[in-house]
């Protein structure tokens, strides 16, 4: 059986039933991409995947950063930094409102390398799978397909946050240890 007719026999692949089914074969696809996009699979496929990831993922974390400061004093110092409240207020009462951004260039360096290696590799090992097992298992196995190449991804994109974080943990709550990145 084909990729095709087994996505035709799937319960879910549409809200329309019986007569509704035929007027959807005849007509053309309305979500096809438009001459002049990316290509599925292409080098530059990947690389907006991966450009996608680190916008996404470095600059949400770098906007919590007084969030996670507070956070990782609290765990340190839990005598100190009592809950969010007082962590807040001991932080700037000792650092000012500048100090709650202590630790922004780690974290947007570290979570765009995380994104990128997260949605790039994503789509990457997927189509890499897929190759492995054959395109209809592919398709029949695709929740335990997107679960390993998830996985996959996930497994390098950490290797690539992990020196930054711990650089951005100890810029937070390592008295003595340097306030910046440079």
């Amino acid at each position: 059986m084909k990729i095709a007719e087994l996505s035709a026999k799937n319960p879910f692949s549409s809200p329309f039933n019986g007569e509704n089914q035929m007027a959807l074969k005849q007509r053309k696809i309305g979500f096809a991409a438009p001459e002049g996009t990316v290509v599925f699979g292409s080098a530059e496929y990947y690389a907006k995947c991966a450009f996608g990831g680190a916008l996404s993922c470095g600059l949400t974390h770098t906007a919590i950063v007084p969030l996670d400061l507070v956070k990782c004093r609290i765990q340190v110092d839990g005598a100190k930094y009592k809950n969010i409240t007082t962590g807040f207020k001991v932080s700037v009462a000792e650092e000012g409102m500048r100090g709650l951004a202590k630790g922004w260039a780690p974290t947007l360096i570290g979570y765009s390398i995380q994104g990128l290696g997260k949605f790039g590799f994503y789509e990457a090992f997927k189509n890499f799978y897929t190759g492995v097992i054959g395109e209809e298992n592919a398709f029949l196995y695709r929740t335990s397909l997107y679960l390993v190449a998830s996985a996959s991804a996930e497994f390098f994109a950490d290797i690539g946050l992990a020196p930054f974080e711990a650089v951005k943990v100890r810029t937070q709550t390592k008295p003595g240890f340097p306030s910046t990145f440079r």
